[in-house]
């Protein structure tokens, strides 16, 4: 890929064109290393490294390129030096045994999204399913927030809230007037639903999905929990 093409991996419109995102830096291209051994997809990827990283042992097809060419495809103020492209990971894989669902509906912020795709990974045995109008996964923020989770989790994008009752029969949702998390059935679910940061998910799909409704009881003056947190919460209560 020409290095005019690969700054373009920035935007998200071309990252849809060239089925191609950025990771940059030694941490997240590690990640992606480790990654690559079981993912025949990911080894198609390709490195771009300055002279520092010359000697770096990858399992990709690796060119050296000059600091100035870095800087122009680098999306950080200080270029580590070490970027690599690599092709997008959506996964249409059926569901695995005992595998559950984490169903996002329009999560908007980068940040909420990487620190989720980090704790799926950290439990393992869950898959992420984002809604139409979510924050791309593969935004650069997400990418370095989630620490090169986002290379161990299954993935699936634009998949349409109407959808789910089709594909899990059974459905959890956090609400404020829910059963308290640690009743003995929030395990049982197979897909369990989580809102926008702001405007959570409409009641009238909510009805529409049967979804059952939990809550993360608080004693505090504040009406809200962040999102990845409340994620977070639920995942480990799944894990106890």
């Amino acid at each position: 890929m020409k290095l005019d093409d690969i700054k373009k991996l920035q935007q998200k419109k071309y990252r849809g064109e060239f089925g191609h995102f950025l990771v940059e830096g030694e941490h997240l291209v590690l990640e992606l290393q480790k990654a690559a051994q079981h993912n025949p997809l990911l080894q198609r990827s390709q490195l771009y490294v300055t002279e520092a990283h010359e000697q770096w042992q990858s399992l990709f097809k690796t060119q050296v390129i000059g600091e100035r060419q870095m800087a122009q495809i680098s999306d950080t103020k200080t270029p580590q030096g070490i970027i690599a492209v690599v092709p997008m990971l959506e996964s249409a894989a059926p569901v695995a045994a005992g595998e559950r669902a984490i169903y996002l509906h329009e999560v908007q912020d980068p940040g909420n999204l990487g620190t989720i795709l980090r704790t799926l990974a950290w439990f393992g045995g869950l898959r992420c399913l984002l809604s139409p109008g979510s924050v791309d996964p593969y935004n650069p923020k997400v990418v370095r927030s989630s620490m090169g989770a986002i290379f161990h989790v299954p993935l699936e994008l634009d998949v349409e809230l109407g959808a789910l009752p089709e594909r899990f029969p059974r459905i959890a949702c956090l609400d404020m007037q829910g059963e308290p998390l640690q009743s003995a059935g929030f395990a049982d679910f197979d897909c369990y639903l989580f809102g926008n940061e702001a405007r959570g998910v409409p009641r009238e799909q909510l009805g529409a999905l049967g979804a059952r409704p939990f809550t993360i009881a608080g004693c505090g003056a504040i009406e809200s929990l962040n999102l990845a947190t409340t994620v977070n919460i639920c995942v480990y209560e799944l894990n106890r």
